[in-house]
């Protein structure tokens, strides 16, 4: 069985400063006792400008590293589908999200669909499955629950913080691995970046009043009857003009459209 397992640049959530992603790292550990289990090869993939401190995996069980170096605003995603394409993976593993980037959480399912190959979300263990060319695997539900399910290789797999921490970390492992870094050239159109419109915060305006500190229950109800239905006029059959103009005057004294 051949694993890659994706490592982001990732920063500590504390000192930003770069580091490796914890649940990579977790995911690091099940591809390596998979692979310990199944005699297959484990290779860990990053796209990005520099490897920075993703050297560590190799302290954590990782024995071959790939750098696919790409611009620094360039989209991992087609450089990631061709590695992995050329790679020829039964399983692709990755964390369920990144830290200290844009932490979308996105890129497996981008990948996966670009792949045509399933993706199962939030492992928290991996085994063999029972028949030949299926994974066995423990996924993370909500309230500490449980739920074991069978996937067909090949897959992509997501891996959950709840999942087993990170091998100890062994400096002989870090100078035994082997670092590859593969060039990879720019798209010839790039697409341009997107506009983005920043307003001032504005303070929303409330439509429920909030009743004292330790009012009882018939005050509170009373509070947000009164402010979702009183302050204005009570008009029976109106003419269409005279309505227009009280539910602007309204409007105004919420705050919701600007006041001339």
């Amino acid at each position: 069985m051949k694993i890659a397992v994706l490592l982001s640049a990732g920063r500590h959530k504390v000192s930003g400063r770069p580091a490796p992603v914890p649940v990579e790292l977790q995911a690091l550990r099940l591809a390596v006792e998979l692979a310990g289990t199944s005699g297959g090869t484990v290779t860990g993939l990053h796209a990005g400008p520099e490897i920075g401190p993703l050297t560590d995996a190799l302290g954590h069980g990782l024995g071959r590293l790939v750098h696919l170096r790409t611009h620094a605003e360039a989209d991992p995603t087609p450089t990631l589908t061709a590695a992995l394409e050329a790679g020829g993976y039964d399983l692709i593993l990755a964390g369920r999200s990144g830290q200290g980037g844009e932490d979308s959480g996105l890129l497996p399912y981008t990948l996966a669909r670009a792949l045509h190959r399933p993706i199962l979300a939030d492992a928290a263990a991996l085994a063999l499955g029972a028949e030949a060319g299926t994974l066995s695997v423990e996924q993370a539900l909500g309230r500490g629950a449980r739920r074991r399910l069978v996937v067909r290789l090949p897959a992509l797999v997501t891996v959950h913080p709840a999942a087993p921490g990170p091998l100890p970390f062994a400096f002989a492992g870090v100078r035994r691995g082997h670092v590859e870094t593969q060039e990879i050239a720019a798209p010839a159109s790039a697409p341009a970046p997107r506009a983005v419109d920043e307003r001032p915060y504005r303070p929303r305006p409330k439509l429920i009043a909030k009743a004292a500190a330790g009012a009882s229950a018939a005050e509170r109800l009373k509070a947000a009857t009164v402010a979702a239905s009183g302050g204005g006029r009570l008009l029976v059959d109106p003419a269409p003009e005279e309505a227009a103009r009280e539910i602007l005057a309204h409007l105004r004294a919420l705050g919701l459209i600007a006041g001339r």
